[in-house]
């Protein structure tokens, strides 16, 4: 027969497993950084190029 009773490890508060995770987790993930890099760079090269050469 199928045990259906819980354990005491799936009960207890202590399970960080599905922890809500906020706004500077998802900042803190490499490709993110890497996308938001690149884009800031690109923005930097624009205004340089807007200010000094135009």
């Amino acid at each position: 027969m199928l045990d259906t009773t819980r354990s005491e490890a799936a009960t207890s508060p202590e399970g960080d497993e599905h922890e809500p995770r906020g706004c500077l987790f998802a900042l803190s993930q490499p490709p993110l950084m890497i996308f938001l890099a690149v884009i800031g760079s690109l923005f930097l090269m624009a205004a340089l190029h807007d200010l000094l050469l135009l």
